[in-house]
């Protein structure tokens, strides 16, 4: 009889860099808590937020990088060019700026056509243009074929934090609401099926967007904003995750109000996927005082891109668990970090 050998897909103890490391879950925070912030340890990281808020010569600025490695580079709603854009813009609205800069910096590999590349360049420009920001400055390198999957880039971005904004984990408060803009896991469920070769009978697009325009909206409303977030890797129930153990609170959010749509519903559960752990590239992700939730509602609400915003939960005293979801039957079960990699080279 041939020996049975069960084996987990991401084994512990890690001793080497698996994919689960960049999949914004369990085991990238354990990366991020236990090697690279005690390494890098100083005030502005400490705050464990989107973006740094910086001081120099009496300007406060917000200051943010990201890489973008998504596969395939073109997907129903958008591609690569356009994602790198918008991902960093939207760092920077959650950190409470006004995005004005950015550098581009292209790895590419010996082979990419230069007519998708020129395609690519073309969509980021009208990216830069829609979110009113300039690519001032950037860098090209090529590798050789076969190791770059075609082309990374790296966006950095700088913006201005109007006085009086301090956003992070550590603003949001017991009584806060919980808002989201819009429904979630399009972007993730997007990618896969073209990476798959899926088809669904809905199509599903992207919802690759910049949300600085959403964020502006609730500081315009008079809202007083404690903390923004943006849910990619590791999707809505990410993001809860890391509020509730940086901010030291817990989370209480009910599955009823949690916008989806179907099509992205009846995908996840085909591939047996939650949809709260799938990523997102343009929903925002808000914390607001409890008594200003409607207004802050109302204000999303009031822009095509936040009309499916809601109040899906409430901020909580510290408890035994950081976030709690409230399903339809009325239960509770815990939303946990995602533990391993769902859906490699989404962003």
């Amino acid at each position: 009889m041939p020996e049975f050998n069960l084996q987990c897909p991401v084994p512990l103890p890690l001793e080497t860099v698996q994919m689960a490391h960049g999949g914004g879950g369990r085991v990238m925070r354990n990366l991020l808590e236990s090697l690279l912030l005690p390494a890098f340890a100083n005030p502005a990281l400490e705050a464990r937020h989107d973006a740094a808020l910086l001081e120099l010569g009496g300007a406060r600025l917000a200051y943010t990088t990201d890489s973008f490695v998504v596969t395939p580079r073109s997907f129903p709603g958008g591609d690569i060019g356009e994602l790198a854009i918008y991902g960093t813009v939207n760092d920077l609205a959650c950190g409470g700026a006004l995005p004005r800069f950015l550098s581009c910096a292209l790895i590419l590999e010996e082979g990419l056509p230069l007519a998708e590349l020129a395609t690519l360049v073309a969509s980021m420009q009208r990216a830069a243009t829609r979110c009113g920001v300039t690519i001032v400055t950037g860098d090209t390198k090529v590798v050789d074929r076969g190791r770059g999957d075609g082309l990374y880039i790296n966006t950095t971005g700088l913006g201005l934090v109007p006085e009086g904004r301090v956003l992070g984990p550590r603003q949001v408060r017991p009584g806060d609401a919980i808002l989201v803009s819009g429904d979630l896991g399009r972007h993730g469920v997007a990618v896969l099926s073209v990476r798959e070769g899926l088809a669904f009978e809905t199509p599903i697009l992207s919802d690759c967007a910049p949300i600085h325009h959403l964020a502006e909206a609730l500081w315009t409303a008079g809202i007083s904003v404690h903390c923004l977030r943006d849910p990619t890797r590791g999707g809505l129930g990410a993001v809860l995750n890391e509020i509730g153990l940086d901010g030291g609170l817990s989370l209480e959010v009910r599955e009823q109000d949690i916008p989806v749509a179907p099509a992205v519903a009846a995908a996840c559960e085909l591939l047996g996927l939650d949809p709260l752990q799938v990523a997102c590239e343009g929903r925002l992700v808000a914390f607001v005082p409890g008594t200003q939730a409607e207004a802050a509602l109302a204000a999303l609400h009031q822009l095509p891109e936040g009309r499916g915003a809601a109040i899906i939960g409430r901020v909580l005293d510290a408890g035994t668990v950081p976030v709690t979801l409230r399903t339809r039957l009325g239960t509770e079960r815990i939303l946990d970090l995602p533990s391993g990699e769902q859906l490699p080279r989404i962003c």
